[in-house]
């Protein structure tokens, strides 16, 4: 069992920066792939950012690319999503979620995730 929780979301201003975190709790952390995904309202909820759970590979939507950055710490059971540059868009909610494949290759479905976090709402304004 992997509980998670999101943090760094806010309202930020077209071309500038933020920062999310993914806390996990359990012991198994370190043998999970983490992705993150974003929704809208009213919209289906799609890809951003995944990182295989030894840290060797990551996998971007082409919205993200050259401008996210995903990360982990396996010691301190974190995942980050750096995101640079961003762009005017639609409020979403942005989330976390953990799935048990180890891989090689980041899965960019969410259906093989099994755990999320609650969200956090990411604002960029024009």
């Amino acid at each position: 069992q992997v509980q998670l929780v999101e943090s760094g979301g806010g309202l930020v201003q077209a071309g500038g920066s933020l920062r999310l975190s993914c806390a996990a709790s359990g012991r198994t952390f370190s043998r999970q792939t983490m992705g993150w995904f974003r929704q809208a309202p009213g919209k289906e909820r799609e890809f951003v950012a995944g990182i295989t759970w030894s840290g060797d590979s990551t996998g971007y939507a082409d919205s993200g690319k050259g401008r996210f950055t995903i990360s982990r710490n396996n010691a301190r059971n974190t995942a980050d999503l750096q995101m640079n540059s961003l762009q005017p868009e639609h409020p979403a909610v942005y989330s976390c979620a953990a799935s048990p494949t180890m891989g090689t290759l980041v899965p960019f479905s969410s259906r093989t995730y099994h755990y999320w976090g609650q969200g956090t709402q990411v604002t960029v304004s024009s």
